[in-house]
């Protein structure tokens, strides 16, 4: 019979289960070695220690600390390094607790379940001891034992792979080559969770510290195909520890300090900084990361199939979408917490400070932090703001102008303002908050003052508001308006400028392709090594550029959500700017309110780009409701007493362009231009307005700007001419403004139109004549290359200029033809009318007179250059204009024209309107009006003839013909005649003899001459008529007698 096996006591079953968990035993087998573990360590001298003392060699939770400090102490051969080996202690407690649940004595497992839990809790405290002091135990080297094979993570920290671990569940590593940084490490259930819980800041701070460190330092130039997410995961992890979020806005880098700090310093040093790196966008050679998106991702694109380029587009979407959203909540977790909320805002406001010269054109890329920081930052901020954005923007109160000159963090007051100079701003604010200031000419605390302001001036009461006095506290603002500014001026220096630089690439791009055509062109002709080279080298920028363009486009272009939710935030832009003048109601007010006037210009010129941006994107404007930026344009593109930069109102009507339903790819534009109400009441007015004002932008380059803006402008008024409800408007104000701006509008049309068509008719001279250098191939040939290269770019650049003049010419005389045809009353003013024949004469003259067989191009259509079109416009003016003529004043200003008017250019203009199809009506009509001006013309002389010398002081001083309602100019006191000054102040609001400010108001009639010019125009009538009399007479008399000797 077997023997019963004895029972165990709870002493003895507690020392087995801790022995397995602490890997240590008070006693020495000499029996079989071989059968214990070869891991378990003798503490002889703990044993002899407590045989001494008279206590049993079994271990307890009472000796579980002496046991655990004495193994960490000690020296033992092939011994765990002191971390790995409490991990060890972590996990065999926790099996052993899983194996103590099946106990079925419930008293045994209740006690077995407390030591176990105590060996545990012991192996995290002590973890924590060793890490914030890893020389207190001996082996005390915190690295790693195991490192993983490539690891470009060289931590101090054991803690890593256990971090990785325990946030990789789930994360999406690219699978292009990012390292796995918790590959093959398990990290125990609940060890890091109980290691950061129940301890004080002072112990875990220093650990948190040496983490975050780590942690940015293995991002650092780590682009968006390389292993940022488990980082990115271990970051969020420790930040939703309160005791974590405490550490990293108390880190050292958590904002650096330094005399050479600047924005690129911030991105590398900072903690966070290297995470909003991680980016596909192109950085400077010395920031490079690795992978290189360009070459892995889009590296001969050009020979890729077009599902090679789509994945890599969506992978790497996806990728820069976790990365926003994951930034996102740590930020996120940082600003709900009371005490770190402030380091965050501090930390944004010192990124955005010290990047402000990211918003020049030139940018140094050692200075300033890398666009795909600011591309992340802009996403990042969009996600923060997303509360405040809802349908009916219900928190937009919360947003307060006095942040703009009163931010204690944002740096807002050296911005270019919408209307108010630096000094106008200065000087209201002392004016409505006259207190102490703090050096700047700008208050400390005038919150309350500005408001007070605002609210006098929206409710449209005298301000006479008495300054609340500062009590020297800083103004505190809500984080819904310190949101909204920081996430406007961050889209300024990210998105925004990310667009401006791609706009740039594609130019560059396509003036290298053109280079590149015109050097392969050459190379051709007269082939050389150098132009071998160039070509070589050119091919090889070009690829560079393209791989540049498609990062571009995969990060920002391709992602509709991120520009869609920009749109979002700047339609709450101008929802709130409109409230400052008093919401969306016209007419404005009289007087621009200071707190819009003061307002950074970019705030609405990123609008305009961004809206310019999106309208370019397919399904970009779907979804988005436009009406409130229809609204805000309308109401400021022609209002330059609310924003001063003329460039900008343009650039509305770039945006209004992009939305033309013929040109737009999205339904969301169709309705509003036809079924919007404040569209229908201003729009053609106050593109009349800008088309006009558009003259004098004040920059060095207005002359040339005007048209390219005025292009635009005619583009979208040819389309609101098709709509009957607008171009019934139209007529109204042709009517209403007839002499005032339809009139200035119908000036800088024709101006345009001569000069263009003229410059374009010239250019096609010059090039007509280096096509015949270049066809005489034997001339040719014996021309040096670099004559020869520099006369083909000249062509090609000749061809481009003729090519953009006659596109605009074209629109231009368009125009005139179809307004003409309802509208005449404007062209048959008097001082209008000659300036209307001359052109049309003019042009005529070029179509059909002598010199035009020198115009003949061998493909005309290629620049644009349509002469029978052109010419049956030009005669359809003509046509129209004599319709209105009422007065029949047009046959006479037309034959008036001594420099172009030739009675045969009309027969020669029926003949060549028959051989191409014209109308036969028209040509009649027009062949009638010649006749008239023919007739016009001999009265003309007649008249000239009978008023024989006419004295000088009777004669304009500019024209030299007779003056018919002369007017004094108030400042020089010479005399000129009306239509002539009036002809003159429509292009220019000066005296032409002193310069002087002129107005058609402050002419003053010269009723002494006038008199006197209609006293001789009367007496040489007389004078005339009394000679016809005689002549009649004196024939009468001898004219029977001739009678009477011929009968005879």
């Amino acid at each position: 019979m077997a023997t019963p096996k004895p029972q165990r006591t709870p002493e003895e079953i507690e020392d087995i289960i801790l022995r397995k968990i602490f890997l240590v035993t008070l006693r020495e087998n000499p029996e079989n070695p071989s059968s214990s573990d070869p891991r378990v360590v003798y503490l002889e001298m703990t044993a002899a220690e407590m045989l001494s003392e008279g206590k049993s060699l079994l271990l307890s939770r009472d000796l579980m600390e002496r046991v655990l400090i004495d193994r960490l102490s000690g020296e033992f051969p092939n011994s765990e390094p002191p971390f790995n080996y409490l991990i060890g202690c972590y996990k065999r407690a926790h099996e052993e607790i899983k194996k103590i649940s099946n106990m079925k004595d419930k008293t045994l497992r209740s006690e077995m379940e407390s030591a176990a839990k105590q060996a545990k809790k012991l192996a995290v405290s002590y973890a924590r001891i060793h890490l914030g002091n890893p020389d207190l135990f001996s082996n005390g080297n915190l690295r790693d034992s195991n490192p993983k094979a490539g690891s470009s993570v060289s931590s101090s920290s054991p803690l890593f792979p256990l971090l990785f671990a325990e946030v990789s569940n789930g994360v999406m590593l690219g699978g292009f080559g990012g390292n796995d940084f918790g590959s093959g490490v398990d990290c125990p259930p609940g060890f890091l969770e109980e290691f950061f819980k129940d301890s004080d800041f002072d112990t875990l701070d220093p650990i948190l510290k040496g983490l975050y460190e780590d942690l940015r330092g293995s991002v650092l130039k780590v682009s968006a195909l390389g292993n940022f997410q488990q980082p990115l995961r271990a970051l969020s992890y420790l930040v939703k520890l309160p005791v974590g979020a405490k550490s990293l806005v108390n880190h050292p880098w958590w904002i650096p300090k330094g005399v050479y700090l600047n924005g690129r310093v911030i991105e590398m040093t900072s903690i966070l900084g290297p995470f909003f790196h991680v980016s596909a966008l192109p950085d400077h050679t010395i920031f490079k990361s690795q992978p290189d998106v360009g070459q892995q991702c889009f590296s001969d694109a050009s020979t890729r199939r077009a599902a090679d380029l789509l994945s890599s587009f969506t992978t790497i979407k996806t990728l820069m979408n976790t990365l926003y959203n994951d930034l996102a909540d740590v930020l996120l977790c940082l600003l709900r917490i009371p005490e770190t909320r402030d380091s965050v805002l501090e930390y944004l406001a010192e990124v955005i400070n010290k990047n402000a010269s990211r918003a020049h054109l030139q940018v140094d890329p050692i200075s300033c932090a890398s666009s795909g920081m600011f591309v992340n930052l802009s996403a990042v901020m969009l996600r923060l703001a997303e509360p405040f954005l809802d349908a009916n923007l219900t928190k937009r109160d919360k947003i307060d102008p006095a942040y703009v000159f009163n931010s204690i963090r944002l740096d807002l007051r050296g911005l270019t303002a919408l209307h108010a100079t630096s000094e106008e701003v200065a000087e209201w604010i002392d004016k409505v908050n006259p207190v102490k200031t703090d050096g700047s000419g700008l208050n400390r605390d005038g919150e309350s003052g500005l408001r007070q302001m605002q609210e006098a001036s929206s409710s449209g009461s005298a301000l006479n508001v008495k300054p609340t006095q500062s009590s020297g506290e800083k103004a505190k603002y809500p984080f819904i308006c310190e949101c909204f500014f920081m996430t406007a001026r961050v889209l300024n220096l990210g998105l925004l400028k990310a667009f401006s630089d791609f706009k740039h690439l594609v130019q560059d791009i396509s003036r290298s392709e053109d280079t590149l055509d015109t050097l392969k062109a050459m190379q051709g002709q007269t082939p050389s090594p150098q132009l071998e080279l160039e070509i070589s080298r050119l091919e090889k920028e070009i690829e560079l550029y393209s791989q540049e363009k498609f990062c571009y486009e995969a990060q920002i272009l391709r992602d509709v959500v991120l520009i869609q939710r920009a749109l979002s935030f700047y339609r709450l832009m101008v929802v709130w700017l409109v409230g400052l003048v008093g919401g969306f109601k016209m007419p404005l007010p009289s007087k621009c309110p200071m707190e819009f006037a003061s307002m950074p210009e970019h705030f609405v010129e990123d609008a305009m780009e961004l809206l310019i941006f999106a309208s370019r994107i397919p399904k970009a404007l779907d979804g988005v409701i436009l009406d409130d930026f229809m609204n805000f344009i309308i109401m400021f593109m022609a209002s330059p007493q609310f924003i001063k930069n003329p460039y900008l109102r343009a650039k509305m009507v770039e945006v209004l362009n992009c939305w033309m339903p013929r040109r737009s790819g999205s339904s969301a534009t169709s309705t509003l231009f036809e079924g919007h109400q404040l569209s229908l009441e201003y729009l053609v007015r106050n593109l009349l307005k800008l088309y006009v004002d558009i003259e004098f932008t004040g920059s060095h380059t207005q002359f040339y700007d005007k048209f390219n803006i005025r292009h635009n402008i005619a583009e979208l008024l040819e389309y609101l001419w098709q709509v009957p409800s607008h171009r019934n408007a139209w007529k109204q104000i042709a009517k209403e403004e007839e002499k005032g701006v339809y009139l200035n509008f119908l000036n800088f049309l024709i101006n345009d139109s001569i000069y263009l068509l003229d410059e374009s008719l010239n250019k096609i001279l010059e090039l007509k004549e280096l096509e015949a250098e270049m066809s005489n191939t034997a001339e040719w040939e014996r021309r040096p290359a670099q004559e020869r290269q520099e006369r083909t770019r000249l062509f090609h650049s000749q061809e481009n200029i003729i090519r953009i003049d006659m596109k605009l010419a074209n629109e231009d005389v368009s125009m005139l033809a179809f307004t003409s045809e309802q509208i005449t009353a404007p062209f048959l003013l008097p001082e209008m009318v000659e300036r209307v024949a001359n052109m049309l004469n003019y042009f005529l003259l070029q179509l059909v007179g002598p010199q035009r067989k020198s115009l003949t191009l061998k493909d005309p259509e290629k620049y644009e250059f349509r002469p029978k079109e052109l010419l049956k416009q030009i005669v359809r003016i003509y046509v129209h204009l004599a319709k209105g003529d009422a007065k029949n004043i047009f046959p006479a200003a037309i034959s008036s024209d001594g420099r172009s008017y030739n009675e045969q250019l009309f027969s020669a203009a029926a003949d060549v309107l028959r051989r191409i199809g014209e109308d036969g009506r028209i040509i009649q009509d027009f062949i009638e009006l010649g006749a008239k001006a023919k007739a016009a013309a001999s009265e003309a002389m007649d008249t000239e003839a009978a008023l024989g010398d006419i004295p000088d002081e009777f004669l304009d001083p500019i024209q030299y013909t007779l003056m018919k309602d002369p007017v004094i100019l108030p400042s020089s006191r010479i005399t000129l005649d009306r239509p002539v000054i009036q002809r003159h102040l429509l292009s220019d609001s000066t005296d032409p003899f002193n310069r002087s400010h002129l107005t058609a108001e402050m002419l003053i009639p010269n009723t002494e001459l006038k008199a006197r010019i209609e006293e001789f125009i009367r007496s040489q009538e007389l004078k005339r008529h009394g000679e016809g009399l005689n002549m009649q007479s004196s024939k009468g008399t001898i004219q029977p007698t001739s009678g009477e000797m011929l009968i005879d």
